[in-house]
């Protein structure tokens, strides 16, 4: 434990990590001690470890449970499920259906009712300049609103839609369909508490069509104010990529975005694990949009 070095590298968010070697099982206290770390600082970076898939899985295994991407089961690594390929390398002789993932400000999975614990992400290829990935402290954003908009947002639900991931709409026809057909659009309250930090935050993203019982029209402005809030330069803390590179991110407190500052041409290829989450929120049901039914659901899952 001696040799662990934990250095902050944002005021919002962020810090680095070494004198650890991800590719072997981490000890009980290491672990503890890296969850300790990731509960300060939302974003740990690990430069300089070259994983395998399955050493990237095992290492996701000890922060919690693994997801499987059932949900987007298109993009995964042929071998291992539990690895989604983020990359604009060709596959199968066609363009990556991954290429512009994350090009809008999000947290993973939220259009499930288990939006992801966390995510681990590692860095394989990348271009020469750019590719930077940014994240957003939900928890700042959460805390600078006043009491009065706080109080308000407490009693809303959002409604979380997989059509509105940036791009969506170009991917290839079946998956599509499927893709819907197996993520309904989803509500999640606006305010969470994080199950182990005790802290509030705001969970909004720009993946919310509308707030419960409110039309779009009507929940537009205020989606605009407070994902514009929630990504104010001062709440971000911005990655750039080396190789090597493995990030692992918060998802409940977190909003991250890729960033297309790149040259399309050059490789970008990503690994990402993630870990499952708590159960949270409800389908939405169009013919019984109202309220009472609808808290009535989140009342059984929560």
């Amino acid at each position: 434990m001696t040799s662990l070095v934990i250095t902050p590298l944002g005021y919002a968010a962020g810090a680095r990590v070494t004198g650890l070697d991800l590719r072997n099982p981490l000890t009980q206290e290491q672990v503890a001690a890296v969850q300790a770390a990731w509960h300060k600082h939302l974003i740990l970076v690990f430069p300089g470890q070259d994983l395998t898939a399955p050493q990237l899985i095992t290492f996701t295994g000890q922060m919690g449970e693994v997801e499987r991407n059932d949900n987007v089961p298109y993009y995964r690594d042929p071998d291992y499920p539990e690895v989604l390929l983020v990359s604009n390398k060709p596959r199968n002789g066609k363009p990556s259906e991954t290429r512009n993932t994350g090009r809008n400000w999000h947290a993973d999975l939220t259009y499930t009712d288990r939006p992801a614990k966390g995510s681990v992400l590692m860095c394989k290829e990348k271009p020469v300049i750019g590719g930077d990935t940014m994240f957003a402290n939900m928890y700042m954003a959460y805390d600078t609103l006043s009491p009065v908009l706080r109080d308000f947002i407490e009693t809303l639900d959002a409604v979380h839609d997989i059509t509105l991931i940036k791009g969506f709409e170009r991917r290839d026809p079946a998956q599509i369909a499927e893709m819907k057909r197996a993520n309904p659009p989803i509500a999640h309250p606006v305010v969470r508490t994080h199950p182990e930090t005790g802290r509030k935050l705001l969970f909004v993203s720009e993946r919310i069509r509308n707030f419960v019982g409110m039309t779009e029209e009507e929940s537009q402005p205020l989606l605009q104010f407070l994902n514009s809030h929630a990504t104010s330069p001062e709440f971000v803390y911005r990655h750039q990529w080396a190789l090597n590179d493995i990030v692992m991110w918060d998802n409940r407190c977190t909003l991250h975005i890729a960033l297309k500052d790149f040259d399309q041409n050059q490789a970008r290829h990503m690994m990402r694990c993630s870990m499952r989450g708590e159960k949270s929120g409800y389908v939405i049901a169009p013919e019984k949009e109202d309220g009472a039914s609808l808290k009535s659901a989140l009342a059984s899952v929560s």
